[in-house]
This record gives C-alpha cells, structure tokens and sequence, in this order.
C-alpha cells in the first residue's frame, strides 16, 4: 500500500514530513487492544441500519464492486465457503466503523434488500434472481451466515490504528487521510470535502492536490488543526494531531463550524492576493516558474493570514512579499519547512519565524 506522505504519482508535495517504516513493535502489547465477534448478516445488516456501524458514503460511491463479482460473494455463501475475517474499528461513541470488509458488508445489504439480480449465468436456480426469489432455505443461509469480527478498540493510540488499517485493508489501497475520512465522518469529514470543493481553495492551490486521494482533504485537515488545537499542542504525531481536529471538530456547534469556515475562506483568499499563482510555495521575487505545493508553507501561511481583513491584507501586500522573500534566504526557515517537517521542534521553529515576521511587516 503507498504511504500517504509520499507524494503520488503527478502530484509533487513538498514538506509533509517523512512517513518512516514503522514496526507494530513501537506499541506497547497491551495497546493492541483488538477482540472478536460472531454476528449473524441479518444482525449486521439490523445494525448498519439502526446506524451502529459506519458505511462511509464516500467509499461506498467511489471504489463500489460490480454486480458479478457481488453475485460471487451471495454464491460462496450459498456454497457454504468461508469468508475472510471483517476488521472494524470502535468510536468514542461505541459505533463501528468498517475498517476491511466494506464491500462484502454492502452486497449483503443490497442483496437482501432487494437491490441486487444475481448475475451467476453458470448457476440456473441462482441467476438473475433477487433475495426474495430465492427459497426460504436459501433466504435462511444467507441470513443466517456467520461472520467474523476483529474490532480494533477505541482506546488504540491513533497511529496505531491507522498502521493497522493500513495493513489489514484488503480492497482498494487507502491512504491516511482515506481512513481518517472513514473513522471521523460526520461534520468534520463534511467540513473538508466542501472546502476541498470551494473556488477559493481551488484557485490558492493551484487544482494541485488530488481529490482521488484526498490530499486535498488533509491540507484543509492540517489547517483545521493548527487553528484549533494550536502549535503549542503540537507533540510529534502528525497522525494523532490531525484525528484530534477531526474529533473536536465533531463535537462543535454549527456557530462554531460556520466561524472556522469564514476563517478557512479568508486564509486562502488572503494567501491568494498577497501570493497569486506562487501561494503556498517556495518562490523569490521575480520568479515566474511556479514551484510544487509545500505543506509547511500551507500550514504556517494559511494560519498566519487568516485573521486579517482584506483591507489590511491589500495595504501591506509588498511589505509581506518582502518578509516572505527574506525566509527564502533564511537558512533555518529553510530547513524547518523542508527537512524532518514533523519533529516538533521543526514545526514550532517554522510557525515562530513566520509569525515573527508577519507581525512586524503587517501594521
């Protein structure tokens, strides 16, 4: 599976922050805190509807099985095969979300819903029929079929439990920011998808990011948390810093939100005027050549610009320019959104230089 912080193929990123091989051997044994379960498909199914386990609407749209090999899956437990274990993952909330397993679980859903015509075209008692056309015996086979659960805990450190989905997910390859989408959905989830949708964000960045990975998505993630956990927070773990904004970001009121939205929108528009096509990127005065997007250059400027008025923005766009320019001959600026972007004294190093100077040029 390609790591999130390696930049994908036409999509060149500067200054994530190295995504080192890690070992399960880096947790504590007793921070593996994963159990299993029997549930029968009639109580899964009982359960997704009550809405006890998440089926992220964005996966379920995106990485959809065709009918055939669907049809596979209701033949196989016809057949009485075994399937592979699910893996899910426990919420603060007690809800589960569907770590590997999302497809199998939708089929399931579909076909005693009535949604799905078997395509089995080897199988004439089974082909083109649909879960009530079946025999009750065949309907009570499908119903009563056994699955078995692994449920990673919400107590699992959260790097931890995305090095876990990571390696346990059987289907499309996902990125980190793919499972954060699918372990925090709801308004914080919501939140990054329409900014990720806004002109604004589309023009400051330059339509650089891909959406398919949801790059997009984590840049917005990353200002969301510098904004509202704060530098000072910041202890290391990019993984869990960014789930912390998630999860706060969950539980805020809908004043909240809309705050952090007109802020967001004023950090890009603001980046924009001051930057034009060069937002975000390492450039010096004259240059024509557009660079690659830096994610620590994102992270220090959308922040630094989100709190002034268009006005003042407008007023002192040259003076700006100019400290922006004199970074781009600091050495150690240049290190700290460059090299080892995630250690903590890198990060707390960029955000001071950069605030330093934005609060001496901006009158």
């Amino acid at each position: 599976m390609a790591k999130d912080n390696i930049a994908t193929q036409d999509e060149e990123i500067e200054g994530l922050g190295e995504d080192e091989d890690r070992s399960l051997g880096d947790y504590p044994i007793d921070t593996m805190l994963i159990r299993n379960e029997t549930r029968t498909v009639h109580d899964i199914i009982r359960r997704i509807e009550k809405g006890s386990y998440i089926m992220d609407p964005d996966f379920q749209r995106d990485f959809i099985w065709p009918d055939d090999k669907q049809s596979k899956l209701i033949e196989s437990v016809l057949m009485r095969i075994p399937l592979p274990v699910f893996y899910l993952a426990e919420d603060a909330e007690g809800r589960m979300i569907v770590v590997d397993g999302l497809q199998r679980l939708s089929t399931f859903q579909r076909f005693v819903a009535n949604e799905l015509k078997l395509k089995l075209p080897e199988q004439k008692e089974l082909n083109r029929k649909t879960f009530s056309q079946l025999s009750p015996k065949l309907q009570n086979r499908i119903e009563d079929c056994n699955l078995v659960l692994y449920i990673i805990d919400s107590k699992v450190p959260e790097r931890a439990r995305l090095d876990i989905f990571e390696r346990v997910n059987g289907g499309v390859p996902l990125t980190r920011q793919q499972m954060r989408n699918c372990l925090f959905t709801g308004q914080s989830t919501n939140f990054l998808k329409v900014q990720a949708n806004s002109d604004m964000f589309l023009k400051a960045t330059g339509k650089s990011l891909r959406r398919e990975t949801m790059r997009d998505r984590e840049f917005i993630n990353r200002y969301c948390a510098f904004r509202l956990i704060g530098v000072q927070n910041y202890k290391g773990d990019m993984d869990e810093f960014l789930a912390e904004a998630l999860q706060k970001m969950n539980s805020m009121s809908v004043d909240e939100i809309q705050d952090l939205e007109r802020s967001f929108q004023l950090a890009v528009s603001n980046n924009y005027r001051v930057f034009e096509q060069h937002a975000f990127r390492k450039h010096s005065a004259g240059n024509t050549n557009r660079s690659v997007l830096n994610a620590s250059l994102w992270d220090v400027f959308s922040t630094g610009l989100d709190s002034y008025d268009t006005r003042t923005i407008e007023a002192n766009k040259d003076k700006i320019l100019r400290g922006f320019y004199s970074l781009m001959r600091d050495d150690k600026f240049i290190k700290a959104v460059t090299y080892g972007t995630n250690d903590t004294q890198r990060v707390k190093e960029r955000f001071q230089i950069a605030y330093d100077m934005l609060s001496e040029v901006i009158k």
